[in-house]
């Protein structure tokens, strides 16, 4: 590992089970040296990336929240996903989301409300279950057959007790017919009592980036009116990938042509 690799490792310590660590903690998870782990602290510590709390002990700082609030002004997903949660949110009482698919984790960096007595058991930028809900699926369905074994071996007790299947062929079968209609819903995986629907977002290479839900009370929808918002979360997830091609195309474009005209 490089400085940059062991100073990364040292802000990935921190996580829901754990949000402090002492300096002995630290050096007997990483192996670091004390010096070692100072030098890093030091840095994270100047930077705001790292505050200490309760005397002796560490916690993520405040730059990290600054930096929250900086992607979200620049994240393309938000920008161009922002219309889609507000009318999820006007046509229904509702929680509208939208999620980042990233190193194997599914996270919401965006959300909107309408229902009387939201609940919901992950919050934004609390990291949801590979085997559980309407989002994970819509997020697996478009991965390689590869990756989708890979997670599906992994978890296959959590699949099977959500019924998507007891092997990793069968778990296979239930994310094929997910990417054939487009769409995934999912009763009371993730919260007991509530409807989740979700679709893909996808890059260029039809690859998924991210992903659209919204989140019903079992109570305020009929199954008609469930299958009419699946088709309408699964149309505007799709109006938002093609204006992230459209983005990320331009971009592109605009690099092409300032390297000519040097």
């Amino acid at each position: 590992m490089n400085s940059a690799d062991k100073l990364l490792g040292v802000l990935g310590l921190f996580s829901e089970e754990r949000p402090e660590w002492t300096a002995e903690q630290m050096m007997k998870e990483t192996g670091f040296t004390r010096p070692t782990l100072y030098r890093y602290l030091k840095s994270l510590r100047e930077t705001g990336l790292v505050t200490s709390v309760s005397g002796s002990a560490f916690s993520l700082g405040p730059r990290v929240t600054e930096l929250d609030y900086l992607m979200r002004k620049a994240d393309p997903l938000i920008a161009h996903g922002q219309s889609a949660l507000e009318e999820l949110t006007a046509q229904s009482q509702c929680s509208a989301f939208l999620v980042r698919w990233y190193r194997r984790k599914i996270l919401c960096v965006s959300s909107l409300v309408s229902a009387r007595a939201p609940v919901t058991s992950y919050p934004r930028g609390r990291p949801m279950p590979l085997a559980r809900g309407a989002i994970s699926r819509a997020i697996l369905a478009w991965l390689s057959k590869r990756e989708q074994e890979e997670i599906g071996g992994s978890n296959l007790a959590e699949f099977a007790r959500m019924g998507a299947g007891e092997t990793v062929d069968q778990i296979h079968a239930t994310l094929r017919r997910v990417r054939k209609e487009g769409v995934a819903i999912a009763y009371g995986e993730l919260t007991p009592g509530v409807v989740g629907i979700a679709a893909p977002i996808l890059d260029a290479g039809s690859a998924p980036a991210a992903a659209l839900c919204m989140t019903v009370a079992e109570t305020e929808v009929t199954p008609k009116q469930t299958t009419y918002l699946a088709s309408r979360v699964r149309d505007l997830a799709q109006g938002i990938s093609a204006k992230l091609i459209d983005t990320d195309n331009t971009k592109h474009s605009a690099q092409e042509n300032r390297m000519e005209t040097r």
